[in-house]
């Protein structure tokens, strides 16, 4: 499992032109850890404390509900 790696994030969100942190963050793990799959990218949200707060905030609960923001929001 991959575990976010939050002082990389720091760095690479300061080169993004977006200016939502949760869609930097989606960038990063696709760029960084090469996920590709939304199954991937939540389950490594869920996973980790700060990714999941991102989560509550936005009332994503599960993958589809993840995949249904993601098509709406990217």
């Amino acid at each position: 499992m991959v575990r976010i790696n939050w002082d990389e994030f720091k760095e690479f969100k300061q080169h993004s032109i977006k200016s939502d942190n949760f869609g930097k963050l989606i960038d990063f793990l696709r760029s960084y850890y090469n996920l590709k799959t939304t199954l991937d990218l939540y389950e490594t949200l869920s996973n980790d404390e700060t990714g999941e707060m991102m989560l509550k905030k936005r009332n994503i609960t599960n993958d589809e509900s993840f995949t249904d923001y993601m098509f709406h929001n990217e």
